[in-house]
């Protein structure tokens, strides 16, 4: 059944395009300006395949899965379903649960992607990049992001979240997994300050080092509040920033950052991957 009509959908596409090309924009040019690290391949060699992923993800998820996140806030709505709709909160607060919560949801669904195998092969086209800059925050299997949806779906429908609500909620999910995974400097007293609200650059590199313990840590996109809650926080890498190797061990030739040795990545190699442990101490 199709709960909304597709003009519905015009002022979603609009904002989030706009939001997105504004933050890819803003991004690639600090990076140009205040990188991080030295760039072990060059944008020609990496942004073509990585912008190419994103584009088919894009594209998959409106064809494949009838009911967007934002579909089933409006269908939420329209029939009462989910905690929200049944409390009816005042905006704001209403605002802030349903972030808070689908955040939780997607740093849970993070960790689940490196704790069981099968999707570990898919989530680890995204660990496979050779370098670390905003086009590696769109690297992800179109699997994985179909997957991801229908979990999206699942809690919308579960909490009751608006569409306005959850439209805020994509809009940042997709503006910090940019923005956390820039190659740009920030100087120490902004990043020790910033990733108490925020997950920063800095913060989220650690994650994709090829030092097991350290991709096994950081997960969060968005808050960085549930790696410590959950005790997966790691402040910095052993080797440091600038000294660290990003990437896993297979997959390590560059002719791995065209489009088509990353949609096949999940079928090939051996399975690798982390598991759902907390890091000591």
């Amino acid at each position: 059944m199709t709960f909304v009509p597709s003009g519905e959908f015009l002022w979603e596409i609009a904002i989030r395009s706009i939001a997105f090309a504004t933050v890819f924009a803003a991004m690639a040019l600090a990076e140009g300006a205040l990188p991080r690290r030295d760039r072990s391949f060059s944008r020609r060699a990496r942004w073509p395949a990585n912008l190419a992923i994103a584009a088919i993800n894009g594209i998959a998820v409106r064809i494949l899965v009838p009911l967007t996140a934002i579909g089933a806030a409006l269908a939420a709505q329209q029939r009462g379903y989910g905690l929200l709709n049944w409390v009816v909160p005042p905006g704001p607060i209403a605002l802030v649960a349903a972030v808070i919560v689908l955040d939780l949801v997607i740093y849970l669904q993070h960790r689940a992607f490196h704790a069981i195998p099968l999707l570990w092969r898919i989530h680890r086209v995204h660990h496979a990049d050779l370098d670390f800059d905003v086009t590696t925050g769109l690297r992800f299997h179109p699997v994985e992001i179909l997957l991801s949806m229908l979990i999206k779906i699942g809690t919308v429908l579960a909490i009751g979240a608006s569409a306005g609500v959850v439209l805020v909620f994509e809009v940042l999910l997709n503006a910090t997994s940019m923005f956390n995974h820039g190659n740009l400097k920030l100087s120490e007293a902004t990043d020790r300050w910033l990733r108490r609200i925020l997950v920063t650059p800095d913060m989220h590199r650690v994650h994709h080092s090829i030092v097991r313990t350290e991709t096994n840590s950081n997960f969060g996109f968005n808050l960085p509040w549930w790696d410590h809650l959950m005790r997966t926080y790691c402040a910095q890498p052993a080797a440091g920033h600038v000294a660290m190797t990003v990437g896993i061990d297979q997959f390590r030739l560059g002719e791995e950052l065209n489009l088509m040795p990353m949609l096949t990545q999940p079928l090939r190699g051996e399975v690798g991957g982390t598991t759902w442990t907390k890091l000591p101490g």
